[in-house]
């Protein structure tokens, strides 16, 4: 029976910090994917990692409710930064396309269902492929498993140190954002600032008929010729929320 309950504690404390990542970490907590199927993968996960989370603490106590609590907030944390990094790329693309006259078109997210511009939705679909290709699911998976040994069930969980390096981490990450976006969102200003010497020199032409396609074949070029450096863009954020994972994970 002793043995039972020492297996069953370890498998309860992985299924809280990697149920706690799953719920907020995007691709997987994306809604496109079957419940069943992360359901499967959340299970198996959680029983790879399970030998990694054992301990004598009573599962019943209030010691194992509030580590249990503690659990959940050290995975959901850990998943928000990922999902940061993500809703960063995103941010670019809104920005761009609504330098470029493309903010009113919007579609449903398959990440979170519910609907946002379509250019968010297009750099979003593209981070999640280069995740993906990168081996970012496989990294997630360690991190998660080296956690567990730097910060054991029971140990402390997070502190104040670690919130506010949360928050501070979550402007650098929107900065990132505007670097993402800024070489399309100049050479849109570049073509507005043209419109603003063409309606000066002829106030009479309806820019508005003339200005608006070509502002979007500009943006469409621009955009082409931006997501040359989005590999490196991602790969620098990427880099600052594996920091802080770690860091969140007592690393």
């Amino acid at each position: 029976m002793s043995a039972l309950i020492y297996w069953l504690s370890g498998m309860l404390w992985a299924l809280g910090r990697v149920g706690g990542f799953f719920m907020v970490a995007p691709i997987f907590s994306a809604t496109v994917v079957p419940a069943r199927v992360r359901v499967a993968i959340l299970v198996v996960i959680t029983m790879v990692l399970s030998p990694l989370a054992p301990t004598q603490m009573d599962l019943f106590s209030a010691g194992g409710a509030a580590t249990m609590v503690s659990q959940i907030l050290i995975g959901a944390s850990m998943g928000f930064v990922l999902q940061l990094v993500f809703q960063a790329m995103s941010y670019g693309g809104i920005l761009i396309g609504q330098a470029m006259g493309l903010g009113y078109a919007e579609l449903v997210s398959p990440m979170t269902n519910t609907s946002s511009p379509v250019l968010g939705q297009f750099y979003l679909v593209l981070v999640s492929m280069l995740f993906l290709a990168m081996d970012g699911h496989l990294q997630v998976i360690s991190l998660l498993a080296d956690s567990f040994r730097s910060l054991p069930p029971g140990a402390t969980g997070l502190d104040t140190k670690s919130l506010f390096a949360l928050v501070a981490a979550g402007g650098d990450l929107f900065s990132g954002a505007l670097r993402v976006a800024l070489p399309a969102m100049t050479a849109l200003l570049l073509v507005n600032i043209g419109f603003a010497a063409t309606s000066r020199a002829s106030p009479s032409m309806n820019l508005f008929s003339v200005g608006f396609p070509i502002s979007l074949c500009a943006g469409f070029i621009a955009l082409w010729l931006a997501l040359r450096g989005l590999a490196s863009a991602y790969t620098s954020l990427q880099t600052v929320g594996w920091t802080l994972m770690r860091h969140l994970a007592g690393m």
